[in-house]
This record gives structure tokens, C-alpha cells and sequence, in this order.
């Protein structure tokens, strides 16, 4: 059974960094494209990035590209979202979730997802 679990979230001020950690138990790690997502309080789940199976091809929402990069280990199992010149509006929980084979920036496309772990950003 695939189980993801994000960490590294926490308290930064605006204009800071975090990076967020995904450790994926299973063996097809490898072979899934990766994603992350957040969620604000009383909003809809957002794409925010993802990565292909071999790193090769990333893809990111408008509102993070040039300040976000995401990035995996195929050998430790496990992806990374590093993020700089925060700002309030980061503010939110932050998941990762494996895709299947054919999927979407739609989060409903995704097919295993983690606990989440809050980012929160203060001004």
C-alpha cells in the first residue's frame, strides 16, 4: 500500500523560504509523476506543482512559477517543494499526492494523497 506523508511546513515570515518534504513508501514511486497541493480555509484544493516520474518535466500554477521549485529523489522515495519569497497568500495547508498514469492539474485526477502539513506565512 502507497502512504505519503508531507513535512516541513511551519511559521515564515513573507519573503521567506521553506521546503517541504514528501516521503513515499511503495515501490512504483519511481514510476508516478508528483504533485503538490494546497488548500486555504474555505477555498478548493489548488495545483500548485508537479514533477514526471524522472524529474525531466515540471509544470507549476501561475501564481508560484519563479518562486516554487519542485524536485524528486527516486532513490530516497521522495519529492520536494522549495519555496521562496513567500507571501501571505502561501498561506494554507499544503498536500502531496501521487498521480496515475493520465491526470490532470485537477486534484480529483490524483489518486493517493498525504496528511498535508500547514504552511503559514505571516506579514
Amino acid at each position: 500500500q502507497v502512504q505519503l506523508k508531507e513535512s516541513g511546513g511551519g511559521l515564515v515570515q513573507a519573503g521567506g523560504s521553506l521546503r517541504l518534504s514528501c516521503a513515499v513508501s511503495g515501490r512504483t514511486f519511481s514510476s508516478h509523476a508528483m504533485g503538490w497541493f494546497r488548500q486555504a480555509p474555505g477555498t478548493e484544493r489548488e495545483f500548485v506543482a508537479a514533477i514526471s516520474w524522472n524529474g525531466g518535466i515540471t509544470y507549476y500554477s501561475a501564481t508560484v512559477k519563479g518562486r516554487f521549485n519542485i524536485s524528486r529523489d527516486n532513490v530516497k522515495n521522495l519529492v520536494y517543494l522549495q519555496m521562496s519569497s513567500l507571501k501571505s497568500e502561501d498561506t494554507a495547508v499544503y498536500y502531496c499526492a501521487r498521480a496515475p498514469t493520465s491526470w490532470s492539474r485537477d486534484p480529483r485526477s490524483f489518486d493517493v494523497w498525504g496528511q498535508g502539513t500547514q504552511v503559514t506565512v505571516s506579514s
